[in-house]
């Protein structure tokens, strides 16, 4: 299985970091590419509530959809959630650790054995383009989690 594993520590209390992270709705505002998830059934940010979501995937596509359902729910600890889509189900999960005044958010993205085209490219893009994805989106979440 492929893994993406990425950290970033925010200057804030986990609660205040919690809802940024819990309300997929918002994931767009702190994403560097365009993203919008819109909720399908269920209360926004409950276990087994589904979104339905659109987003860029690198290389080329930019209205890449998903349905999401929501796996599990540790408020201010640990949110995850599967996104599927026809390459089947990658599995999304923010940890949330007290570190010092601040909380070490850690984001990992397990993905499925992928079909056709991305079983050659996400081991050469995921390195590249992925983390570097990931870690501009946590910095937007520090950015928003801290006020800036």
């Amino acid at each position: 299985m492929t893994q993406l594993l990425v950290s970033q520590v925010i200057d804030a209390p986990a609660d205040a970091i919690w809802p940024w992270i819990a309300d997929l709705t918002t994931h767009g505002q702190w994403s560097p590419k365009p993203f919008q998830a819109q909720l399908t059934s269920g209360v926004n940010g409950a276990v087994g509530s589904t979104y339905s979501s659109i987003g860029h995937v690198p290389p080329a596509d930019k209205n890449h959809k998903n349905e999401v359902e929501i796996t599990q729910v540790v408020p201010n600890s640990k949110f995850v959630f599967h996104a599927h889509d026809e390459n089947g189900y990658f599995t999304n999960t923010f940890t949330l650790k007290s570190v010092g005044s601040g909380t070490e958010v850690t984001f990992q993205h397990d993905f499925p054995k992928m079909k056709g085209a991305g079983r050659v490219l996400l081991p050469l893009l995921l390195p590249i383009v992925g983390k570097k994805d990931a870690l501009v989106r946590l910095g937007m979440l520090k950015a928003k989690a801290e006020g800036r």
